[in-house]
């Protein structure tokens, strides 16, 4: 877009015809992730102060979505997907052909830029992982993290999601 902004410009900073224009103009991709395993990720890297993630969660719980890190805010409230037709949606797990067939569609070439991805590994690692953790939750966390979830749970194919039963 030909308007001169700062990388850190948020798009509510522009009128409506701006946005538009730039909307109209970008390839939108959006990069999801299962929120539990949003949530696991952000536990394992420390960047929550509980001992244990059941505690890790419910510090989420009683701190609510206004007030959430953007580490665990439902993806519903950042990317707008109801406002914004994404022209791509890259989920978590998926990388390499998607990101490949993203590459193929700008007419990169794509051996040659795709970094190794290791989706399989990945997949079963959290697979198991999420389990584990969510053992771990009381039933009553389980079903306030799917209440907070829910429009992510609605809106992106989840299905294989924990929270999503």
């Amino acid at each position: 877009y030909p308007r001169q902004h700062a990388p850190e410009t948020h798009l509510s900073e522009f009128n409506l015809t701006e946005i538009e224009a730039m909307l109209g103009s970008y390839t939108k991709v959006l990069f999801i992730r299962d929120p539990f395993q949003r949530l696991i990720s952000t536990f394992m890297q420390g960047m929550g102060s509980s001992p244990s993630f059941s505690s890790f969660v419910q510090d989420i719980l009683d701190t609510g979505q206004h007030n959430a890190s953007l580490s665990w805010k439902p993806l519903v409230s950042l990317c707008r997907p109801c406002l914004v037709q994404y022209d791509y949606v890259v989920m978590f797990g998926f990388f390499r052909q998607e990101l490949g067939h993203l590459l193929q569609r700008a007419g990169l070439p794509v051996d040659s830029l795709l970094p190794e991805f290791t989706d399989t590994q990945v997949q079963w690692t959290y697979s198991w992982l999420s389990e584990q953790m969510f053992s771990e939750l009381s039933l009553q966390q389980k079903k306030q993290l799917s209440r907070f979830y829910r429009w992510d749970l609605s809106a992106f194919p989840f299905s294989s999601s924990l929270l999503a039963d």
